[in-house]
Parts: C-alpha cells; sequence; structure tokens
C-alpha cells in the first residue's frame, strides 16, 4: 500500500496455514491528490484489524502496483472488506487514483519461507 522505500526489505513471513490472502493489483491514474494520506491511514487502519498477519507490497518502474495482504481467517478478510472507512477509501480510488485494478483473493494451503542466518527481519511483523 505504501512506499516503504525506508523499510527493511523483506517478506511477511510464511505463517501456519490455512490463511487467507488479497493480492490487489493497480494502476494508478495521473491524479494522486489525497492517495498518500489515505494509503497510510489504510495501512494504520488494517494493522489494527484481529486476524491481520501482515503485507507485502512491489511497485514497478512502469506503475504496476502489488500489495498481498495477509489473513489468519476469511472473518479477518470480511472485516477488512466490510470496514466503512475502507469502502470509502475504495469508492474514491475507483473515482480518482486507479485506472485499474483487480484482485485476487484465496486460502492458503501450503506456505514456507527461509531467512539467511543474520538477515534484516520484516519489522512489520516483528
Amino acid at each position: 500500500m505504501s512506499d516503504h522505500s525506508e523499510a527493511t526489505v523483506a517478506p511477511v513471513e510464511a505463517y501456519e496455514p490455512p490463511y487467507y490472502v488479497a493480492v490487489f493489483t493497480t494502476v494508478r491514474t495521473e491524479d494522486q491528490e489525497g492517495y498518500a494520506e489515505t494509503n497510510a491511514r489504510m495501512e494504520e487502519l488494517v494493522k489494527s484489524l484481529p486476524g491481520y498477519l501482515g503485507m507485502d507490497h512491489a511497485q514497478t518502474p512502469g506503475g504496476l502496483g502489488i500489495t498481498v495482504s495477509y489473513f489468519r481467517d476469511a472473518d479477518a478478510l470480511t472485516r477488512w472488506r466490510t470496514d466503512v472507512e475502507h469502502r470509502t477509501a475504495q469508492k474514491r480510488g475507483r473515482a480518482q487514483w486507479y485506472q485499474s485494478y483487480s484482485l485476487h483473493v484465496a486460502k492458503v494451503e501450503r506456505s514456507h519461507g527461509f531467512t539467511r542466518a543474520g538477515a534484516p527481519r520484516n519489522p512489520a511483523v516483528d
């Protein structure tokens, strides 16, 4: 969701399945007025939800943004999807900030990871 350029680069850890992911892929418009502030608020809001596990984000030089959000269960994902403040941001995104987007939701059935000894950890999950 945000630029994360100052954050340690590390993926969200592999959790014990099952859990859910929401993959939000976007191309933004030229008009980004208010986006940074709303984006920061949405990150703050989702992190406060019970069942939220973390988020990975990448942006290509060509402008494709990919955000993967991780949730412990379907109820947590539903709380995020139906949150009133989030719904308002979604509407503004369609009206102003996104040229196009896709959302894919999946249940994770297998998960594993690797971290080299001494490598920095993702501060979002510590």
